[in-house]
């Protein structure tokens, strides 16, 4: 799995997780959906997550630039 995809997975549960506790634990737990979202607003423009460093660094995920370089061309249609 790529930093990318890990990256859209991580943002999709904690939204979900954030609309769940809202719901059944209080309602302030709304701003932890706010913060999310603007936290993909502004990385949509920066291109800097913190989820990001702790992908890369902690769990060794590579970006799927690196997965691409990694890899090469296929040359599987020979």
């Amino acid at each position: 799995m790529s930093q990318e995809k890990a990256l859209t997975a991580f943002a999709g549960l904690m939204v979900l997780l954030s609309v769940l506790l809202t719901h059944f634990v209080h309602t302030h737990f709304i701003w932890l959906t706010v913060f999310i979202g603007a936290n993909l607003f502004q990385q949509s423009f920066t291109g800097f997550c913190p989820a990001t460093l702790f992908f890369k660094h902690v769990l060794g995920l590579k970006s799927e630039r690196d997965l691409a370089l990694t890899n090469g061309p296929s040359n599987d249609h020979l």
